[in-house]
């Protein structure tokens, strides 16, 4: 385990308005900030900007109900693709595979449809020949700061003042040589793309996983200058996209981690225990350098996650809690594992540390851990969370269990998805409760997203008034505990910033840079009740 921060204390604030407490109750919140990282038009925004619903609902109208006149040759020409071929030929890629793309272009892509022939080709977005690209060319965190690709969708900072003018920056940025990265030194953007295989996406033919990388190359170079070209026809009189796309970018994406400590510092500076997930290092140090690094023990994993560099953190304030020299017991946790099975979960998902309870004298494992897109995970990692400290109980009479995780449960029973009421037949199955009890209700959600019509997978896109029906609105977020050790009080949420939970409301917003409210909670020892 590791830790960062000074020993000045920070003075506890009320919490979670006016309650009945003792003197031993812990407040205890848990978060996952992570949000949007580079597309500002991702997901659908609580924004109170009459422009940016007016432009996103121009976007949604013109890909539902679009120009057919429109070709992808009307967009991206002949003469664009010439140039593309002999950039893609200097990048080093053998000409016969050049050869079979100039066949796809002359017979296929060219003669399809803008919008209904490629951009909402589900065959193609089942390939991921456009949204593989865009991931991994996105925006990229370079020696010398941030590098955006010139697209619609990130925070690319110059203006595009037509698609020639976005043509002649993409060429550069793709094929440019001499970028420095973490792992890559002098080559191109574009040399750093990686094969699609059809054993993982197996809509994907032979003969294009063969020329995976050109035939990406040229599928980013129509996503992306479709959508320069739309947006120069859908913007109107009544604003600027590229103007509304800056501003969101300074108050979501570029201040994001800014906001989020304002949040932490603001609201939860006084709760006992703090519990993260999906943090990055410049997180973890930032928070330490800062105001809650000065109250609180920042605590994170021996081993961070090296690649998504999304990690669960745990901040346990000083003046309640000791922790000890080899506290850290998340090898416990993953050693509940079946040693001939891959584990559920990755280096940096689950953390788990001992610390003692200055006040009520007792020791408590704390634990947090953000599960897989699909829940699937919860429930292994929660019952190798229970097994380890049943473990530990032994070795530590007494131990307490406090477990915050987002867990990724949803409130329908669908097949390859966590469902919220069996997570908690499984939990309360080995023992642990919830801040809800032993039933929680399924429409206690923390999470209301929704993807727009502003991104490379528009067979996830909803519509502006069907958010509510088709958007990602989950009771995902958890704290849990062993059933014998604590009591809720009281529990709240909170997606604003400043405590409180606005229903039916989409976030992130300006102020609320996450997609997952904090969900907070007074616990006090059951043998205080």
């Amino acid at each position: 385990m590791n830790r960062m921060g000074s020993s000045v204390e920070v003075t506890e604030p009320s919490m979670m308005g006016e309650v009945s407490r003792v003197e031993s109750d812990l407040h205890v919140a848990t978060w996952n900030i992570a949000a949007i990282n580079n597309n500002p038009f991702e997901y659908w925004l609580t924004y109170d900007n009459d422009y940016y619903k007016t432009l996103m609902q121009r976007v949604q109208d013109y890909i539902e109900n679009p120009d057919e006149s429109i070709t992808v040759e009307t967009v991206f020409t002949d003469d664009m693709y010439s140039s593309l071929r002999a950039e893609m030929l200097a990048a080093g890629w053998p000409e016969q595979d050049i050869a079979v793309v100039d066949g796809i272009w002359n017979s296929d892509f060219k003669q399809r449809q803008a919008v209904n022939g490629f951009l909402k080709d589900k065959e193609l977005g089942l390939k991921r020949l456009a949204s593989m690209p865009d991931r991994v060319t996105n925006t990229v965190s370079t020696e010398s700061g941030m590098d955006y690709r010139p697209t619609v969708i990130n925070c690319y900072g110059e203006r595009l003042a037509s698609v020639a003018d976005w043509w002649a920056k993409w060429q550069s940025y793709m094929f440019a040589t001499g970028v420095v990265k973490s792992s890559v030194v002098g080559q191109a953007y574009a040399q750093v793309l990686k094969p699609i295989k059809k054993s993982k996406y197996p809509a994907i033919t032979e003969q294009e996983e063969a020329v995976s990388l050109p035939l990406q190359t040229l599928s980013l170079a129509i996503f992306d200058g479709i959508l320069v070209d739309m947006l120069a026809r859908v913007q109107g009189a009544d604003g600027d996209w590229q103007d509304l796309r800056s501003n969101i970018c300074a108050n979501l994406n570029h201040r994001k981690t800014d906001r989020i400590l304002e949040i932490l510092s603001s609201q939860y500076a006084g709760a006992d225990a703090v519990l993260l997930q999906e943090v990055a290092r410049s997180f973890i140090t930032r928070t330490a350098e800062g105001p809650l690094g000065q109250g609180h023990h920042v605590l994170y994993p021996a081993t961070l996650d090296p690649k998504r560099d999304q990690n669960s953190v745990i901040l346990l304030r000083k003046s309640r809690f000791d922790v000890p020299a080899g506290a850290e017991v998340t090898d416990r946790v993953f050693a509940q594992f079946p040693a001939n099975a891959a584990a559920p979960a990755a280096a940096g998902d689950i953390f788990a540390t001992l610390a003692e309870d200055k006040v009520s004298g007792d020791t408590v494992m704390v634990a947090s851990f953000h599960g897989d897109t699909n829940g699937l995970a919860s429930v292994p990692v929660m019952k190798a969370v229970n097994g380890a400290y049943r473990e530990l109980k032994r070795e530590h009479a007494g131990l307490r269990l406090i477990f915050g995780l987002d867990a990724n449960t949803y409130r329908a029973k669908k097949e390859g998805y966590q469902n919220v009421l069996e997570f908690a037949e499984a939990f309360t199955a080995v023992g642990l409760t919830s801040i809800f009890g032993d039933v929680p209700n399924p429409d206690y959600v923390t999470t209301y997203n929704a993807r727009t019509y502003l991104q490379p997978q528009l067979n996830k896109a909803t519509k502006s008034d069907e958010t509510a029906a088709k958007g990602d609105v989950n009771p995902k977020d958890f704290i849990l505990f062993g059933a014998d050790d604590f009591t809720p009080v009281t529990y709240g949420k909170d997606n604003t910033g400043g405590g409180t939970y606005v229903e039916n409301m989409v976030f992130p917003t300006l102020k609320f840079p996450s997609d997952h409210g904090v969900l907070s909670a007074l616990l006090r020892y059951s043998s205080q009740v």
